[in-house]
């Protein structure tokens, strides 16, 4: 059980270590620093979420697991605001091209739209019970959504070149898709044997 919680701390702590001994942050400015590593916090928190909804990490059964996902999505969308509002304020017109889609740089049009697909799972998660949304639609929107989240998340960081060192980069990136991808392959089979043992029960 402690191994699973140092394994996630390392996973996540080395490349923020690896990030805070660049040499490059010799050359930027306080709030861009801080806005650099609330994206690494990001990623970190992507990994937690398929971790806790899969029920992979101990203590955090399914009920407490599901609560802890909506704090972290949360804590998730705190960090993502403050990455956009540092790199606004230090660089309005890079930013407003990348929000555009018209920058210049491969990895920002995946960074902007994970980042509209985070608010998107954001809103509908504090609207889900006013809109009436059932659980199984709310799995089929959230799904996709997620894997847009990943996908853009990870394509995006793999493609900066910049503090963050690449051999604990890759790996971060790599334990997100591992763990997004069991995640949702277990799922699917639990809900299949679910449903599957419903079906074997109900009255013929």
């Amino acid at each position: 059980m402690i191994l699973i919680w140092v394994a996630l701390a390392l996973a996540i702590g080395v490349p923020i270590a690896a990030a805070a001994a660049s040499e490059q942050l010799a050359w930027r400015g306080p709030l861009y620093i801080l806005a650099g590593f609330a994206g690494i916090v990001a990623l970190g928190l992507v990994l937690v979420q398929p971790l806790l909804i899969g029920g992979y990490l101990p203590g955090f059964p399914a009920y407490r697991g599901r609560r802890a996902h909506h704090w972290i999505g949360g804590a998730l969308v705190a960090a993502i605001v403050i990455h956009v509002a540092g790199l606004w304020i230090t660089s309005p017109p890079d930013m407003i091209d990348a929000l555009t889609f018209s920058s210049p740089t491969p990895f920002s049009p995946f960074g902007v739209t994970a980042m509209w697909a985070i608010f998107a799972v954001a809103l509908l998660a504090a609207l889900r019970r006013r809109l009436g949304l059932r659980p199984r639609t709310w799995r089929f929107i959230h799904m996709p959504l997620a894997i847009v989240i990943v996908a853009g998340s990870v394509v995006h960081c793999l493609l900066i070149e910049g503090t963050m060192e690449t051999i604990s980069k890759a790996a971060l990136c790599a334990l997100v898709l591992a763990a997004t991808v069991k995640a949702m392959v277990d799922l699917q089979v639990w809900r299949k044997r679910r449903t599957l043992r419903g079906e074997s029960t109900a009255p013929q």
